[in-house]
């Protein structure tokens, strides 16, 4: 039983543990490496590491309460999904094809990924590729919605930041973190693309004819 596995431990591991859970309750995914601006590398999670020594008393408590934990020992990210239709946090549509566009960036480039699983890219690398794919209306994103998407992939732990300054609306340096892998697998990819073709914007006409005039 995990509540014996779980009163085994001392009361300083207790209290990671009951830290541990919340935090992925909040946060959702966690990474194996996680970015040092400050120390410009990567370097092993320490929060990643006690959730894998608790990995056996989380992945049962979490299973009692409807929740499923998953562990990717390959490209080091745990997953925590709610079973029922509760608890799911709403990403608004211009997240939403951010976070679809990051996952296409990361599938081109990751042959190139580092031995972290990380892909580097930038918000410029992201919203250039948008339009490339006519994903922004008018061709066209606000400051807010670009520093509202890096701020809620990062707190998922998705992306994150490679500056030491504050999120920037104009653009960060980032890196892909694996768990996006997560959210699209490999075989998801070609659905994805479906649903990003549905919602494309075409250009207005005026503007077709100002390119074709061009």
């Amino acid at each position: 039983m995990w509540t014996e596995d779980y009163e085994a431990l001392n009361s300083y591991e207790q209290g990671e543990f009951r830290r541990i859970g919340n935090y992925l309750l909040s946060h959702t995914y966690l990474t194996r490496y996680n970015y040092r601006p400050s120390e410009q590398m990567t370097l092993p999670n320490k929060d990643y590491q006690l959730a894998t020594r608790f990995f056996s008393i989380l992945l049962e408590y979490f299973k009692l309460t409807g929740w499923s934990l998953n562990k990717d020992d390959n490209y080091g990210y745990m997953s925590l999904t709610n079973k029922y239709d509760h608890n799911r946090y709403r990403l608004d549509q211009f997240t939403t094809l951010f976070l679809y566009t990051c996952r296409l960036i990361y599938e081109e480039r990751r042959e190139q990924a580092s031995s972290f699983h990380t892909v580097p890219a930038s918000t410029l690398d992201v919203i250039q590729k948008m339009t490339t794919l006519g994903l922004l209306r008018n061709g066209k994103s606000t400051q807010k919605e670009r520093l509202e998407a890096q701020r809620a992939l990062a707190h998922f732990n998705i992306i994150e930041k490679m500056e030491a300054t504050a999120w920037e609306p104009d653009g960060n340096r980032v890196l892909i973190l694996p768990s996006i892998l997560a959210i699209v697998s490999g075989q998801g990819i070609n659905d994805m693309m479906s649903e990003l073709e549905e919602i494309r914007y075409e250009p207005a006409p005026e503007e077709a004819i100002q390119e074709d005039e061009g």
